[in-house]
């Protein structure tokens, strides 16, 4: 699958699927329905569409993850990191602040930093410098 380059930036077009492992030297953006059906590892920014998938773990420098979007191993952030309405994902990990939106289902989550949860999610430990819940 074509990946395009523009500086450190990479995009993938719209429904890209890479049956492999990915590795990126730089940022990467995933538009909507993109799927990567092995490890994918980011050395800085990943922005991961809507409804994409992602079949093995991630690790990045920071994220923002989708709605819908699945990811089935862990989830492995050296900054901060927002994850987006009904994502599924098996863990979470991050240096940084993290985010959960409304309908987020995620393993055990852990922070250096504070989580923030917004809404009702579905989550195994939430383990952080501060947890902070805010709506209902």
């Amino acid at each position: 699958m074509k990946i395009y380059r523009h500086g450190d930036n990479y995009i993938a077009p719209k429904g890209a699927y890479f049956e492999g492992n990915v590795r990126i030297c730089g940022n990467l953006i995933l538009p909507a329905e993109t799927h990567v059906w092995g490890r994918l590892d980011v050395d800085g920014n990943l922005e991961l569409g809507p409804n994409s998938t992602v079949g093995g773990n991630v690790t990045c420098g920071s994220a923002v993850i989708g709605n819908g979007v699945k990811i089935k191993g862990s989830l492995e952030v050296l900054e901060d990191l927002t994850v987006c309405d009904k994502a599924r994902i098996a863990s979470l990990k991050a240096g940084g602040n993290i985010i959960l939106r409304p309908g987020v289902v995620v393993g055990d989550v852990s922070s250096d930093e504070t989580i923030f949860v917004y809404g009702k999610i579905k989550s195994g430990k939430l383990t952080g410098r501060n947890v902070k819940v805010l709506g209902n």
